[in-house]
């Protein structure tokens, strides 16, 4: 109950600021998400309200796009081809830079709420957020390799892409969920908020989210990087000590 009260008077103060300042204003459930041994994926919910002005024009509907992104990285794809029985390298195509995970929920399918140069220019879409130039010219098909990471993620639940999924009350509240999944890569993750109409990008906002680990997760992913001589000894010792135990376990058992 205490939840819902509390999203409601965000709404409520996300309008009265849009109705002074601002044509889209958006509110997240939650902006730092810590990665712990038992993390097992984490839920946001983003929310928020429209202004009306007169750059909108009511006999066209209102369109809503809510995109999350990681970090962006380089990638490298490999195409793999079974030679006398085993399967080996044949091509790689390096991808400069593509997200780790990737999330678009929209109040409608996305080719019609947005066209082609406005997602040219805010790279919103799944293909328009991967960036990949500059293929080896040996490779036949470079844009293969592109679709090929965008299915494998989508296969994990890495890239997801949610028509329908926003709500939009009476061209003014707007709501929605993305669901983020347990093999998350930490980093400063951003959220984009778009308000469309007739193909075209009238308003956006943005703000970021912290996904970090924490606990002895952050001990050991710090000492891993930055005394990895330390770490070595240590991992060393964990599998010595682990391999007597299970030794002695096994004498126990015997006798």
């Amino acid at each position: 109950m205490r939840t819902v009260c509390t999203y409601f008077l965000i709404t409520l103060f996300c309008f009265a600021r849009a109705a002074f300042s601002q044509e889209i204003v958006m509110g997240l459930s939650k902006n730092e998400i810590g990665i712990t041994a038992f993390f097992d994926g984490s839920e946001i919910m983003v929310f928020g309200a429209v202004k009306a002005t007169e750059e909108l024009t009511l006999n066209e509907p209102l369109g809503v796009v809510v995109a999350i992104a990681s970090p962006r990285q380089a990638v490298m794809v490999r195409r793999k081809e079974k030679k006398f029985g085993i399967w080996v390298n044949v091509d790689s195509v390096e991808i400069d830079l593509a997200p780790s995970f990737y999330a678009v929920a929209t109040t409608g399918p996305l080719s019609q709420l947005l066209d082609t140069v406005e997602d040219l220019r805010h790279s919103i879409s799944v293909e328009r957020m991967i960036r990949s130039v500059g293929a080896p010219m040996s490779v036949d098909d470079p844009v293969a390799f592109t679709k090929a990471i965008i299915r494998i993620r989508q296969d994990q639940g890495l890239y997801q892409t949610l028509p329908g999924a926003v709500t939009l009350q009476d061209n003014t509240l707007f709501s929605t969920s993305v669901t983020l999944p347990a093999n998350l890569v930490e980093g400063a993750y951003t959220a984009r908020i778009f308000l469309t109409q007739d193909g075209k990008v009238l308003a956006q906002q943005e703000t970021k989210i912290d996904v970090r680990k924490v606990g002895i997760e952050r001990w050991l992913y710090n000492l891993a990087h930055q005394r990895p001589a330390t770490y070595g000894l240590l991992s060393l010792a964990i599998a010595i000590f682990a391999g007597w135990s299970a030794a002695a376990v096994f004498r126990v058992i015997r006798t």
